[in-house]
């Protein structure tokens, strides 16, 4: 992957993207906190572990795109957009879903 301006500006989109998108994960999460669903509070804080990673790997994706190594970054903003999905699967077991009815509905 080059640093071309279409590879830059899709790293900045996915960034956004996960912008956007964490914070429906925290709301889960405190969801999860309100209802003591049986998650166990061990489990939780695994998540709330997780979800610091997935800032982690967001910040080092800009990082690394102002140092223009693009190939780093999107790996980074990808990784971190896996980590969010992760945590939507074990919240609320549907992230998947869309997808499925997509395939069904072909």
């Amino acid at each position: 992957m080059e640093g071309g301006s279409g590879v830059v500006n899709r790293i900045l989109k996915d960034i956004r993207m996960f912008d956007d998108n964490i914070s429906s994960v925290e709301s889960m999460l405190g969801e999860e906190r309100k209802k003591d669903t049986g998650l166990g509070e061990t489990r939780l804080k695994r998540i709330e572990y997780i979800l610091k990673l997935s800032r982690m790997y967001r910040s080092d994706s800009s990082s690394f795109l102002e140092k223009g190594d693009t190939d780093t970054s999107f790996s980074c903003i990808s990784y971190a957009h896996g980590l969010l999905d992760a945590m939507r699967e074990l919240l609320n077991g549907d992230v998947f879903e869309n997808r499925k009815e997509d395939r069904e509905g072909k």
